[in-house]
């Protein structure tokens, strides 16, 4: 009777771990982490760490937010890569639309959806506190306040859907888009 336990105990306590090892590699299914192509496969976008450190006044206290991660692109035609979305400006131009939030806002702190235009991202806040979002024109640099009844639904702030007419030839259709996010908003 205890050898059947005990082998009972070990059958559960693999099967648990296997599930957890599984449950891992699901993450990968829902976001994009670190690093993303485009739609068209023209460039990709990916998160970098910065080579200083950065000392900011956070919610609770001051800290050092030790590296915090860049938003960069890399065209695959030119084989360039620069900084899309940095710190040097990106706090200061999101200050202008957040003048309620005191605290500085990193580019890691959003979840990134590219739009199938290749062009557009909807950036989404990882941040509870902060209760705005963005969209940013990759061709113009420009910044701008997401609309809070936008057309996109945000599913568990995982997956955007958007459905609709693309056209008057085409049939009512919905694309899913998973964001592409920092490795440092799982951990």
């Amino acid at each position: 009777m205890k050898k059947t336990l005990l082998i009972l105990f070990i059958f559960l306590s693999l099967k648990n771990f296997l599930l957890a090892d599984e449950n891992k590699l699901q993450i990968h299914n829902l976001f994009h982490i670190d690093q993303m192509n485009s739609h068209n496969e023209n460039f990709a976008l990916y998160f970098k760490t910065r080579e200083k450190a950065i000392l900011a006044k956070g919610e609770n206290s001051n800290y050092i937010n030790d590296y915090p991660k860049d938003l960069y692109m890399y065209d695959y035609k030119t084989e360039h890569s620069f900084p899309l979305i940095s710190y040097e400006w990106f706090p200061k131009r999101a200050k202008h639309f957040l003048k309620e939030y005191d605290f500085p806002v990193f580019p890691d702190d959003f979840a990134y959806y590219l739009l199938k235009d290749n062009k557009t991202l909807v950036m989404i806040s990882a941040v509870k506190s902060l209760n705005a979002n963005f969209k940013f024109d990759i061709s113009e640099k420009k910044l701008e306040l997401y609309p809070k009844n936008g057309k996109f639904d945000f599913i568990i702030s995982s997956i955007a859907k958007n459905c609709g007419h693309d056209n008057f030839k085409e049939n009512y259709k919905c694309s899913f888009y998973k964001p592409l996010i920092s490795s440092t908003l799982i951990n």
